[in-house]
């Protein structure tokens, strides 16, 4: 992958290693949302899939996740008009759907995949596993969407 590729193509021109590519690793995709059925707006939670690493901030069955866990979205070019409301600010995805560049800690500028802990982007070592609580108490976990 040459150069800035995400600036030369738009994101369904983008090859699937180019995709993958801009994934940062922060794991934020991968917490429990809450959703208001009057507004719509999507909310944050501490709350972590059982697939995510908490140490690496990926999935560990990331080719079955969406078997596994039917709720995972899957962040494609041609859903990600509707998806990026569920995707953090700092997502390169959202990012480059809504026109703005990647951030100087993403994987991608910095040269290093640890950038995103190292800037304390990622939720390694903060979120809690989905198993450690009970699904009814998830607004209890609620983010500050502003961090998110």
């Amino acid at each position: 992958m040459k150069g800035q590729f995400w600036k030369e193509k738009t994101l369904s021109e983008l090859s699937e290693k180019e995709w993958e590519s801009l994934c940062d690793g922060c794991g934020k995709c991968c917490v429990h949302k809450l959703q208001d059925p009057i507004t719509q707006e999507v909310s944050f939670t501490w709350v972590h899939c059982k697939l995510l690493d908490p140490q690496t901030c990926r999935c560990q069955d990331y080719p079955n996740r969406l078997e596994k866990v039917p709720s995972c979205l899957k962040i494609s070019a041609q859903n990600i008009q509707t998806i990026a409301p569920a995707l953090p600010r700092t997502c390169a995805y959202r990012l480059l759907h809504e026109g703005r560049d990647l951030y100087e800690w993403h994987p991608l500028i910095s040269g290093d995949i640890q950038s995103v802990h190292d800037f304390e982007i990622s939720i390694k070592d903060i979120a809690i596993h989905e198993e450690e609580l009970d699904e009814d108490d998830l607004d209890l976990f609620l983010v500050d969407n502003e961090d998110f």
